[in-house]
């Protein structure tokens, strides 16, 4: 039987210093969370059965979900700056077994209302409903439009699934349900083999990092004696090497982390994330700024105490730091070999997804999340003007444009003002979260890993990151040169998009703009305290006041990365060919084979497995399955003819000898009934004769 379980902890661990904070419960708006993810949900269902009969297709329940939660989500966005919110609810659907040490593990839905969900309640709602506004005018006439947005309201539904899930058993289910919608609509148009091999590609990438994941949550959740993030924080706030979790925590750390890296396309794990710019840009918008690569950052987020607290994972660190620092500096270089502008936009998103894990590995969950957060918005609105500018040139690729400013203003201000914060040229959003993060980086190099000799470590990272700052803007600075300055190269007659796509734009120029706003160090810190509503705190380090030095020095590697790009592809030539005549040896070309990463995975993994492997389990299917299989088939008949001859000969045989001897008795019988009265009763008179004279002899 289900039961309702609600539960808000007054007092929680809330500081550096281990001092106790009284938060929130929320009231009944954290109550009624729930609603958050289960809207999309049922728009998604709602949109398959009567979708093609609703007056929009079915774009009206897809908006009409995600403003539900981009409203619901501002609302707990706000408060939980005023007050601190930290909730968590559950409904109990039954238990499913025991661990043998008196702990039992129940099956139940629930919602997390805290710092970090909330923060992913307004990121994905708000964004989400930018997103499905332009799509409306983007995905106008499409063959498959009302499926488009069920797919994208699930896709939006499952991510909001994984932020809510108070557990992990929960935060699985929403993660494969992102998985499977992603597949939907990078597939979008299947007719396309590049297309559906993208969509399967990103599946199977997923899967063989989800099977980290799948461990991870095992070991924990056995170690702690439950799945809850809540159970699971209490263990870790007791502390104690000797704890069964302690024990297992570095390889259940490491197993969480593969799974993150899957979802967040961290190196060598990334080849998926550039080909799924296949799939429609809205989605690839959606994709990049709130959802699905997000996921394993958030993940990281949402156990980052297991990760911080000595004694624990603290150890997996520095592989989340390693992998985190060559995703940003290796797959960033890439950007400046591509032609297609999307492209161009999934190797940056690599590059920044890989600071926000340098980060966590740093020990620096705010500067994480608070670049997840400024990211999402000029990222989403990069993409959407990547969008903007394929709609009207009917071409993905940068060598088919050229002078777009002149034809579609809007798109090239928006786009200006997103590729600047991309960048992070002050005061732009972008700016203040990446600086956070060199500034967190740089504090690690002297606090945190100096006892554990990993100083030198952490100042090397710190050089690759303001090195990757300068690399970004270089890529953007070609990618805005090439796109909108010059004269246009492409056919036909470009033009602005419709309102209802440039709208969205200047709505994410805006928030591209602020959004880094509500967390300067040493001004103002909403976002931080914010953050840090949770069951067990972080217990990072932010910046008490802005590093001037490191800022100057990010933001010179930025501006440099701007006058470098401005020398080499500003001047227009006739062919895009002849603007990338600058080339680094060896370097570019092992960029342009993307560090020959896919070649390695297709020759070495795919083509064994569709060769020599494949022939050999289909010999093993054709010589020895099949023969068990029709040797059994074989077998079976013979016994069944059989069994048929001896029904027919004895079976059958003494059933009809049978009713032929019933038969002839019958009609023996049957001579007997004369049908004569006058017979009858001169019968009974005998037989009575009969009987009256033995009793008298007898």
């Amino acid at each position: 039987m289900s039961s309702l379980l609600a539960s808000a902890v007054p007092f929680l661990l809330a500081a550096e210093d281990g001092a106790k904070k009284v938060f929130s419960d929320g009231g009944v708006l954290a109550e009624w969370a729930w609603l958050i993810p289960v809207v999309p949900m049922v728009a998604a269902f709602a949109i398959v059965f009567f979708g093609k009969r609703s007056p929009l297709q079915g774009w009206g329940m897809a908006w009409g979900s995600m403003a539900f939660v981009a409203v619901y989500g501002t609302v707990l966005f706000f408060m939980n700056i005023s007050d601190g919110i930290v909730y968590e609810g559950a409904v109990a659907i039954g238990s499913w077994g025991a661990d043998g040490l008196g702990n039992t593990f129940g099956i139940e839905w629930g919602w997390m209302v805290d710092g970090l969900s909330i923060m992913m309640y307004f990121v994905v709602g708000v964004v989400g409903v930018l997103v499905f506004t332009y799509a409306k005018g983007y995905m106008e006439g499409d063959i498959r439009y009302t499926w488009f947005f069920a797919s994208f309201a699930l896709f939006g539904g499952g991510m909001l699934v994984l932020v809510s899930a108070p557990n992990l058993v929960q935060l699985i289910v929403g993660w494969e349900l992102v998985g499977v919608a992603s597949w939907l609509l990078i597939g979008h148009y299947w007719e396309d083999h590049e297309n559906s091999s993208a969509a399967i590609k990103a599946f199977l990438v997923n899967k063989v990092a989800d099977v980290g994941l799948f461990i991870g949550a095992i070991i924990i959740g056995l170690s702690a004696g439950s799945f809850r993030f809540s159970v699971i924080m209490d263990v870790i706030a007791e502390g104690g090497g000797d704890s069964t979790l302690a024990q297992f925590s570095f390889w259940a750390g490491v197993a969480i982390f593969i799974g993150a890296m899957g979802k967040s396309a961290q190196f060598p794990l990334h080849v998926w994330l550039p080909d799924a710019m296949a799939g429609p840009t809205p989605v690839s918008a959606l994709m990049h700024a709130a959802t699905m690569v997000t996921a394993g950052v958030y993940l990281l987020g949402r156990l980052f105490p297991f990760f911080n607290t000595p004694g624990f994972a603290d150890d997996v660190r520095w592989i989340i730091i390693i992998i985190g620092t060559l995703t940003l500096f290796l797959t960033g270089l890439i950007a400046l070999v591509a032609d297609d502008i999307k492209k161009v936009l999934a190797y940056s998103t690599l590059s920044q997804l890989g600071y926000m894990v340098t980060a966590m590995g740093a020990g620096a969950y705010t500067a994480g999340l608070f670049h997840l957060f400024t990211h999402a918005f000029f990222k989403a609105l990069l993409f959407l003007g990547a969008g903007s500018v394929i709609h009207a040139v009917h071409s993905n690729n940068m060598s088919d444009m050229g002078g777009l400013r002149k034809y579609m203003p809007q798109t090239y201000w928006t786009f200006m003002i997103g590729s600047l914060a991309l960048a992070g040229i002050f005061p732009l959003a972008g700016f203040w979260s990446k600086d956070e993060i060199l500034a967190s980086i740089q504090y690690a190099g002297g606090n945190y890993t100096t006892a554990q000799g990993g100083a030198e470590l952490a100042n090397f990272v710190l050089v690759v990151a303001i090195a990757g700052a300068f690399v970004t803007a270089f890529y953007m600075t070609r990618a805005v040169s090439l796109t909108f300055f010059g004269e246009y190269k492409g056919d036909g007659h470009p033009h602005e998009s419709p309102k209802v796509m440039t709208y969205p734009l200047i709505g994410l120029a805006g928030f591209s703009v602020v959004a880094g706003w509500i967390n300067i160090p040493g001004v103002i810190k909403w976002f931080t305290d914010a953050l840090g509503a949770r069951f067990l705190a972080p217990g990072d380090h932010h910046p008490e006041s802005i590093e001037i030095s490191l800022a100057i020095i990010g933001t010179l590697a930025a501006v440099g990365g701007i006058v470098a790009g401005y020398f080499i592809w500003f001047a227009d030539k006739d062919t895009q060919q002849e603007r990338d005549k600058f080339r680094i040896p060896l370097l570019y070309p092992l960029l342009e084979k993307k560090y020959y990463i896919d070649d390695f995975y297709m020759n070495g993994i795919v083509k064994p497995i569709r060769g020599p492997v494949a022939n050999a389990v289909d010999w093993f299917n054709g010589h020895v399955i099949d023969l068990v299989i029709n040797g059994t088939g074989l077998g079976a008949t013979r016994v069944a003819k059989l069994v048929y001859w001896f029904d027919q000969r004895f079976v059958d045989g003494a059933i009809n000898a049978s009713a032929a001897a019933t038969g002839e008795t019958g009609g023996m019988l049957r001579l007997l009934q004369t049908g004569r009265v006058q017979q009858y009763a001169f019968l009974i008179v005998a037989g009575t004769v009969v009987l009256v004279a033995g009793f008298i002899i007898f």
